[in-house]
């Protein structure tokens, strides 16, 4: 991977999943990353299980390639020190509720004084304005507030959630993103920006096709279980050993499908008929193609569809997926030695090269709490001294 961010230094005041994520793809592409961590360290130290010799995993999977300095926000000195961090860096990342930077004297208005074509990307909630903006909110309460609970799960089921946490994960994208764009406006233009990115949006973001869909028919949509609801069939049916997702709702896919099945009667059934007719019809259709499908195993069925063309897949657990041979192929992971948690295997800086898949470059394993703070001090104090020097010789 081209280091393609070297240079650019970003202080990193964020915290837990949104943020880390988002700072840390940055550190992959080259970006000096300096995490400014409380005496107590990142919430996200605490969030477990799982622990490996007592570290949190999760937050060993989300901090890679970054140094971490402890500063007390709460006093005069940690505020200055990281004063002094922002004035000689390029990107300011922050995660706390809208107003805690301001009053920790550390805002945007604080900041962009300091370095004038500072990037400042904070990321919260709700985002910086509006009626929301000072309540607190973690990726489920986010998932349950922006209405992707009501559409995952089974009909008159209990809510659900995705349990990766989505949402966490596409703020921080989409954060990067956006961070990458405004170092694109800066080269243009010499200025930068403010950036309000909101885990509530980047929801909404995620649920484009969803939402457009309830715009168009105004019909508040209900959870399908696996399946698709603006298709069938496209769902997970059960066979003898597991589960085989299926997508045949093409028309000639779906033709394939009944042949398949021995079910050719469903081809011309007024039930089945049109693409809308079998969504509309869903579970009818299910209930009749659900015991057929129990007959076979799941290779079986994955042999003979791959041979009709029609799209599927087993459904596969953490277990399934990480022996696959798909898996393997892409070079997903990646592995450091930590020096309280030891060897950890994490998934790989993304490396979308169209050129064969190539290793990763060797990564920094997560700071210890705190563990580079000398040396960026004395660093800043070193180049806080020239500038001084500097200035009395003009």
């Amino acid at each position: 991977m081209q280091a393609t961010l070297k240079g650019i230094r970003i202080i990193d005041f964020s915290q837990v999943a949104a943020g880390p994520t988002c700072t840390m793809m940055l550190a992959d592409r080259g970006a000096d990353v300096i995490k400014v961590e409380a005496p107590t360290g990142d919430l996200g130290r605490q969030l477990g299980p799982p622990w490996q010799n007592g570290q949190s995993v999760i937050f060993m999977a989300l901090n890679r390639n970054k140094r971490s300095i402890v500063l007390d926000l709460k006093t005069p000195e940690g505020v200055e020190s990281a004063k002094q961090l922002i004035a000689q860096s390029d990107i300011v990342v922050e995660s706390f509720r809208p107003g805690v930077m301001d009053r920790l004297g550390l805002g945007y208005d604080v900041a962009r004084q300091l370095k004038s074509d500072l990037i400042y990307c904070s990321i919260s909630a709700y985002g910086q304005h509006g009626v929301s903006k000072e309540k607190p909110g973690v990726d489920g309460i986010v998932q349950a507030v922006s209405g992707l609970m009501s559409v995952c799960g089974f009909p008159d089921g209990e809510p659900s959630k995705v349990q990766a946490p989505v949402i966490d994960m596409t703020t921080g994208f989409l954060a990067t993103i956006a961070i990458q764009d405004a170092l694109l406006h800066r080269a243009a233009t010499g200025e930068g920006q403010w950036l309000d990115v909101s885990m509530f949006a980047s929801s909404i973001q995620l649920q484009q096709v969803s939402l457009a869909s309830y715009f168009s028919t105004n019909e508040v949509p209900v959870p399908c279980g696996s399946g698709a609801p603006y298709s069938a069939p496209n769902e997970a049916y059960p066979a003898k050993d597991g589960w085989v997702m299926v997508a045949a709702y093409h028309p000639q896919r779906w033709q394939a499908f009944c042949r398949l099945l021995g079910q050719e009667a469903l081809i011309e059934d007024a039930r089945f008929k049109s693409p809308t007719d079998r969504v509309m019809n869903r579970q009818e259709l299910s209930a009749l193609i659900a015991p057929v499908m129990r007959t076979r195993t799941t290779q079986e069925w994955i042999s003979m569809l791959e041979l009709a063309d029609i799209i599927c897949a087993p459904v596969a657990d953490y277990a399934d997926v990480t022996a696959s041979a798909l898996f393997n192929e892409g070079q997903f992971t990646t592995k450091f030695d930590h020096a309280d948690a030891g060897e950890l295997e994490v998934i790989a800086p993304f490396h979308p090269s169209a050129h064969g898949c190539k290793p990763v470059a060797q990564v920094k394993a997560p700071p210890r709490l705190g563990e580079d703070t000398q040396e960026i001090l004395e660093h800043l104090a070193s180049q806080t001294s020239l500038s001084v020097s500097t200035t009395n010789q003009v």
